[in-house]
C-alpha cells in the first residue's frame, strides 16, 4: 500500500531526471520548508527537497565547518558528489546558520543556472512579518519569471496554491487516522509518505494519497505497542524509525520539518494572493530558529501529545543543531511535567545505530514498568 512512496523516496534522483525528460520542465532544489513552493508550482517548476544520504562523507570539509550539523554537511556532500546534477537551480528561505552555509557553499562550488536566497523573516511573531515577506515574495516571483521567461499570472498562483493545499489536506487526513487506538499505518510508512511528497510532483503524490485514503481506513494492523511521538531536528532516518518500531513501539505522531510541520496550515485565500501565501508561512508551526519570543512550537507539541494519546516522546537533535539545543530542554521539562516520559538522542550519520537501540530498549522498559502501576 505504501510501496509507491518508498520507491519515490529511495529513487528520488531517478524520478526527477525522468520528470525533466517527460515534461521538459525545470527542477529546483530547496534547502528549507519555508521556501514558498506555491510560486514554483505556479511556474511549472518541480521543487525537490535537498536531503542527505545518511552516509559518512569526507568531501565537505574544505567548504563548511566540521562543527556544523551533520545534516547540512551531508546535504552539501550530495551536491559535491554530483547526486543532484540534474538541478537547474537552488533556493533557500532564510533559516538556521548551518543550512545557510550549505546553500552558500553549493552556490559557490556547484554550477546551476539559477540561485535565489529568500530573506524570510526570522521574527515571525512581529506584526511586520507578513507585509515584509509579501514584498520579498514579489521579488522572488519576478526572479522566477525572469529565469523561466514566463509570466506567473494570478490564475497560475491560485493553481499552485491548490496543488499545495490539496497535498497538505490529504496528508492531514492520513495523520488523523494515526489517532486511532490501533493506527492503520506505521511511523515508518508515515515518514516515507511525507518525505516523498517533498521530492515528487505533488499532482502525482496527491493521486497516490487519494488512492491510499480509499483503502487505509479498513486496513488491519498488528496491535500497537507504546504510542510514541518523535520531535526535533530534520529527520528522515528511516533506519532509526524502523528499529524503534521493530522493538514493539509505534510512532503515532511527529513534529519535524520532514513530518507534520511541513504540511500543517493551508494557504487561506482572502484578498491579495501573495499576502495569503505569506500569512501561511509566517503563521505555520514555527521552526525553533524562528520560535521567539513566545515558544509557540511548544504549545503545538503539548497539543499533539494529547490528541494522539502518546505514552512517550523521543526528542532528537542533529549534533551541533543550535536552535533545537536551545528548545529541547524546556520541551523535555514541559512533557515530563505532563507525565510523559522522554528520551533525548543526539543524531549523527556517523554514529552506529546499535547504541541508539540499547537506549530505546531501556526507555521502552521504563514506560512498560510505569504502565504496570
Amino acid at each position: 500500500m505504501f510501496d509507491q512512496f518508498k520507491e519515490w523516496y529511495e529513487n528520488r534522483h531517478e524520478y526527477a531526471k525522468k520528470w525533466k525528460e517527460r515534461t521538459g520542465g525545470k527542477v529546483i532544489g530547496t534547502f528549507c520548508t519555508y521556501v514558498p513552493e506555491e510560486i514554483l508550482y505556479a511556474a511549472d517548476i518541480l521543487p525537490v527537497r535537498i536531503l542527505g544520504s545518511h552516509e559518512p562523507q569526507d568531501v565537505s570539509e574544505p567548504h563548511i565547518f566540521a562543527m556544523f550539523c551533520p545534516f547540512c554537511r551531508d546535504c552539501l556532500a550530495q551536491g559535491l558528489k554530483g547526486r543532484f546534477d540534474y538541478l537547474d537551480g537552488i533556493t533557500i528561505a532564510q533559516s538556521c546558520l548551518h543550512i545557510r552555509q550549505a546553500y552558500t557553499s553549493w552556490d559557490l562550488h556547484i554550477p546551476v543556472d539559477f540561485t535565489y536566497y529568500l530573506p524570510h523573516p526570522m521574527h515571525v511573531q512581529s506584526p511586520q512579518a507578513i507585509p515584509y515577506l509579501t514584498e520579498e515574495l514579489k521579488e522572488f516571483k519576478k526572479a522566477v519569471e525572469k529565469w523561466t521567461g514566463k509570466e506567473i499570472t494570478e490564475e497560475d498562483l491560485k493553481q499552485g496554491i491548490e496543488i499545495m493545499n490539496t497535498n497538505r489536506r490529504l496528508l492531514q487526513q492520513v495523520y488523523e487516522l494515526r489517532k486511532n487506538a490501533n493506527p492503520p499505518l506505521t511511523g515508518l510508512e508515515a515518514m516515507l509518505m511525507v518525505v516523498s511528497s517533498q521530492m515528487v510532483d505533488k499532482r502525482e503524490h496527491n493521486k497516490a494519497l487519494e488512492e491510499l485514503l480509499e483503502k487505509l481506513p479498513s486496513r488491519s494492523m498488528d496491535e500497537t505497542g507504546e504510542r510514541l511521538m518523535i520531535v526535533g531536528s530534520e529527520d528522515d532516518d528511516t533506519e532509526f524509525i524502523a528499529m524503534v518500531e521493530d522493538l514493539g513501539a509505534r510512532f503515532v505522531i511527529d513534529d519535524h520539518c520532514t513530518g507534520s510541520r511541513y504540511f500543517n496550515n493551508e494557504v487561506i485565500l482572502n484578498g491579495d494572493t501573495l499576502t495569503a501565501i505569506s500569512r501561511r508561512y509566517v503563521e505555520r508551526t514555527p521552526c525553533p530558529s524562528k520560535d521567539w519570543p513566545q515558544r509557540l512550537g511548544l504549545e503545538n507539541i503539548v497539543k499533539l501529545a494529547k490528541e494522539y494519546d502518546i505514552q512517550g516522546a523521543i526528542l532528537i537533535q542533529q549534533k551541533f543543531c543550535d536552535p533545537w539545543e536551545l528548545t529541547l530542554p524546556i520541551m523535555k521539562q514541559t512533557l515530563e511535567n505532563d507525565g510523559i516520559p522522554t528520551l533525548f538522542l543526539e543524531f549523527d550519520v556517523t554514529v552506529p545505530i546499535g547504541q541508539f537501540k540499547t537506549r530505546v530498549e531501556a526507555f521502552l522498559e521504563i514506560i512498560r514498568e510505569e504502565d504496570l502501576f
